[in-house]
């Protein structure tokens, strides 16, 4: 019965909340205040994206993660062991609500792990280029998504890694080897999280594999809860700041 009442708070804020505010955090803070609560139980099950990406990125032994929009620091919890070296992670979010949880993640054999209430397109707070920069279904609710690239890159150390998963639609003419989407699944994925401030775009992956070496890059479909027939569009990229 709770998962249940968790997922009915989520969804009614999703279906029924009207987001305001008059800056990005403002907005932010309306759209996830009353559900940073429920966020990690019911996105477990539609950002299908976060364990693979874990799963391929490197962690260094003594190295620096930055984990940029990291919303509750639930990518820590994923990464659990394979983390267990690292010297730093910072997790950087522009939601109160959403770091509060974050600032419990860790634990006193691992990591020194900081939490920062700071912008992903401006965040340069740390002592040392990092190893490892991460999005994880973040760049699509970052209006300027540009910024926040080139501010991984500031981050990255030279060979550092760039781990990236999000929704996303092809352009309208895709790569040779990418995926094309159709008109129909462009137009509506697009309209469907742009009610909830989540802009798909089809440039992501064409900027990060312009400005990064592609270690690995997937793209999928996957299961939209309590919407059984819809397959929402992601990928999965790592690339390595050259």
């Amino acid at each position: 019965m709770s998962a249940w009442a968790s997922d009915l708070r989520v969804l009614r804020q999703l279906l029924l909340h009207r987001t305001t505010g008059n800056t990005h955090q403002d907005r932010l803070e309306s759209f996830y205040g009353k559900q940073a609560g429920d966020y990690d139980g019911f996105r477990s099950r539609l950002l299908h994206g976060r364990r693979p990406l874990i799963e391929k990125v490197e962690f260094e032994k003594g190295g620096v993660w930055v984990d940029l929009g990291c919303g509750t620091g639930e990518n820590l919890t994923l990464a659990g062991e394979r983390a267990r070296e690292l010297s730093e992670v910072h997790l950087v979010d522009l939601s109160p609500s959403l770091l509060k949880f974050a600032e419990h993640r860790g634990s006193q054999d691992g990591p020194v792990v900081k939490t920062h209430l700071a912008d992903a397109t401006t965040f340069q707070a740390i002592d040392r280029h990092a190893d490892l920069v991460t999005f994880s279904y973040s760049l699509t609710m970052i209006p300027d998504w540009f910024a926040a690239v080139e501010a991984a890159i500031k981050l990255l150390r030279p060979g550092g890694q760039i781990g990236v998963t999000d929704f996303y639609v092809s352009r309208k003419h895709a790569e040779k080897g990418m995926h094309q989407h159709g008109g129909l699944r462009r137009a509506f994925w697009q309209h469907w999280f742009a009610a909830d401030n989540v802009f798909l775009n089809g440039d992501h992956l064409a900027m990060l594999q312009r400005h990064f070496e592609t270690v690995h890059l997937s793209e999928n479909f996957g299961k939209v809860p309590y919407l059984p027939l819809l397959r929402a569009p992601y990928y999965v990229y790592v690339g390595r700041r050259v």
